[in-house]
């Protein structure tokens, strides 16, 4: 179980369940579209610490922690009750980012493995999705293509348990204002910005951790 030793005071300011894509992709994007999109999502003079065009409450801005001793570098944690997603650096350090969870029962605590990654993914919503909310997610049935209003925004991590796909995902988000919120249909949101630096230092085989929403840890602000 997660407790408040695991994440400890802040250092210092730096800086929904869906497949992974549709059977049959009409459209693959190229780098020089990939490379316009992100500049696309990226605000002018991007400052992690500081650019807030979606007004997000400001703790939910990256910004480097202390980390308990002990923590595996490159391990992903996500506090489900302040709405953290935690980077486990190799100097005793954290990068942490505010995030969007699963609404109601959506949200799947565990541990998973991080076992695919992707930029500027496609999307195609989950059979129970469309079950659930035909009328959002029956449109989609055939695949979303890549691009900014993907529900998967430009980066995916593609959470796995041993060699089965999830469908859980940490990835961006065209709703940035949800951040903070219990959003999603089980996934981890984040604003594409974030998401895109953190992508960068995510390894394959990293661990992920999604600690129960009903946990004890308490907001840092």
């Amino acid at each position: 179980m997660l407790t408040r030793r695991h994440f400890i005071s802040t250092a210092a300011a730096l800086f929904s369940a869906p497949i992974s894509s549709p059977l049959f992709a009409s459209e693959w994007p190229s780098e020089a579209q990939k490379t316009a999109w992100d500049a696309e999502v990226t605000p002018p003079f991007f400052d992690p610490a500081t650019s807030n065009p979606w007004g997000l409450h400001q703790r939910f801005l990256p910004v480097l922690v202390e980390a308990n001793d002990g923590l595996v570098p490159g391990d992903i944690h996500v506090d489900a009750i302040a709405r953290y997603l935690y980077h486990i650096r190799d100097n005793g350090l954290a990068m942490r980012y505010g995030v969007a969870i699963g609404r109601g029962d959506l949200y799947e605590p565990g541990t998973y493995t991080i076992r695919r990654k992707v930029r500027w993914p496609h999307w195609t919503p989950t059979q129970n999705m469309i079950d659930r909310e035909p009328e959002v997610y029956a449109q989609y049935a055939n695949g979303m293509e890549p691009g900014p209003t993907n529900a998967l925004g430009s980066r995916a991590l593609y959470l796995y348990v041993g060699d089965r796909d999830t469908y859980l995902r940490i990835h961006g988000t065209p709703y940035p204002r949800s951040i903070g919120t219990r959003a999603s249909s089980g996934c981890v949101r984040m604003v594409m910005p974030h998401i895109n630096g953190l992508y960068d230092q995510v390894e394959l085989e990293s661990t992920a951790i999604l600690y129960p929403a009903e946990d004890t840890v308490s907001a840092v602000s």
